[in-house]
């Protein structure tokens, strides 16, 4: 009796189907890793001349190479900078009967300091040999004194935290009517204490 010597096929249907199963579901459970650094949009190009800007609606920061802070030329610790950043923010030096008067400020109303929360500019100035995290610790501090005086006006109108409020914007599982009541009022704290911190060079009006 003769043997038969072909080999049995094999059937790999189901494997590809199984194989594709397993490409959609390592798709869909994947979480893909994303860097993290510093959240700040760029400025458009501008080709229009640079404005003048007050002194004292200026707050001038700036790290060496040693990573020294310097605030208006004057050495300040890290740990400070929110304290004092926040007072240069909330000043409101402009009068009472000026159109950029500040209803809502609760600082000192210095006249040599800025006049409104609209009005102020913080300018960083980082020298290239200065370390990364010392970098972001100043960025992170400046977005501190931002966030504490959004906070507070954010209580007050609202009575929530504004930064509870942009998580629960950008969260997927927030409905579509509670963002859109949401964005109103982000946009209403932003505007109240719009973040101008620059990095750009800045000219001063004496």
């Amino acid at each position: 009796m003769a043997r038969n010597n072909e080999i049995p096929e094999v059937n790999a249907g189901s494997m590809a189907d199984i194989a594709f199963l397993l490409l959609i579901f390592f798709l869909v459970t994947t979480t893909i890793q994303t860097d993290v650094g510093i959240d700040r949009k760029l400025p458009p190009k501008d080709t229009t001349p640079p404005v003048q800007i007050p002194e004292k609606n200026i707050f001038r920061v700036s790290l060496n190479k040693n990573n020294e802070l310097f605030v208006e030329d004057d050495l300040l610790p890290v740990e400070e900078l929110r304290k004092v950043a926040i007072a240069f923010l909330d000043n409101g030096g402009a009068k009472q009967n000026d159109d950029g008067y500040c209803n809502y400020c609760k600082g000192e109303r210095n006249s040599k300091s800025s006049d409104s929360p609209t009005d102020a500019i913080i300018a960083f100035n980082s020298d290239r040999e200065a370390s990364y995290g010392s970098y972001v610790e100043v960025q992170n501090e400046l977005t501190a004194a931002y966030n504490a005086l959004r906070n507070r006006e954010a209580q007050r109108l609202f009575n929530k935290d504004f930064v509870d409020m942009e998580k629960n914007y950008y969260d997927a599982k927030t409905p579509i009517d509670v963002k859109q009541e949401l964005k109103k009022q982000i946009k209403q704290i932003r505007d109240m204490y719009p973040m101008k911190l620059s990095e750009a060079q800045t000219t001063f009006n004496l």
